[in-house]
């Protein structure tokens, strides 16, 4: 599903060249749970944000289900992510000024994938599954931040993708409120989704089917994680 191939990044500040990948190749197959660990600075960010069209690689191929989309431009970059990824933040980016439903139709309304008259009936769909039944129309700042990731977890599903790319998405939570995204994204991976996930290094990933782990921008390690289906 998912391919990086011989991936280069380097940032270029006046006559220094600062490399943060080197030489990444990576395949990732349709419905693996991927945990992509590695300390600050390590490079892990950087392949989220190139695999989401947030930066772009200085050489090498991102190729996703036969795409190399890395020759997108940016119109087509964002016409492209919006119809196949769903992203998951560790600060949420909920919209304030729009209550938890109206978060959840924006993505919908932008993409137009899901016909109009299915969408508010969908999103009341995905509250449910998240367990925030009946917050449709409270706004995020009433929300814990356990009830504002699930929020976002659900506007991840907004238009039906196969691909779930989780940026840190407990490290703004208690371990309680970690534990339930956890089960929430277990839960998804089981029914088929492909789950990619940036994480601290020690942090344990429940759910999980392999771990790579990244190193001065170079694949360190990469195993199957043991008990994983």
């Amino acid at each position: 599903m998912i391919q990086f191939k011989n991936v280069n990044k380097i940032y270029r500040t006046g006559t220094n060249d600062y490399p943060v990948l080197r030489n990444v190749s990576i395949n990732i197959e349709k419905g693996e749970y991927v945990l992509i660990t590695g300390k600050s600075g390590s490079g892990k960010s950087t392949l989220l944000n190139i695999l989401t069209g947030v930066d772009g690689a200085t050489s090498g191929e991102v190729v996703v289900s036969g795409t190399d989309i890395l020759q997108f431009n940016e119109a087509q970059m964002t016409k492209w992510r919006g119809e196949n990824l769903g992203i998951v933040f560790q600060f949420f980016q909920l919209i304030p000024t729009f209550s938890v439903l109206e978060n959840l139709l924006l993505p919908m309304d932008l993409m137009g994938k899901i016909p109009k008259q299915n969408r508010t009936t969908k999103a009341t769909e995905l509250l449910a599954m998240v367990g925030l039944s009946g917050h449709e129309d409270k706004m995020p700042s009433t929300l814990s931040g356990g009830e504002q990731q699930r929020v976002a977890i659900a506007r991840s599903l907004a238009n039906d993708v196969d691909l779930i790319i989780a940026d840190e998405p407990t490290g703004n939570l208690d371990s309680k409120n970690a534990e339930m995204v956890f089960e929430i994204l277990e839960k998804l991976n089981k029914s088929g989704k492909t789950i990619i996930m940036v994480s601290h290094e020690r942090e344990v990933m429940q759910g999980a089917s392999r771990k790579i782990v990244i190193k001065d921008g170079v694949i360190d390690e990469d195993y199957a994680l043991k008990g994983a289906n």
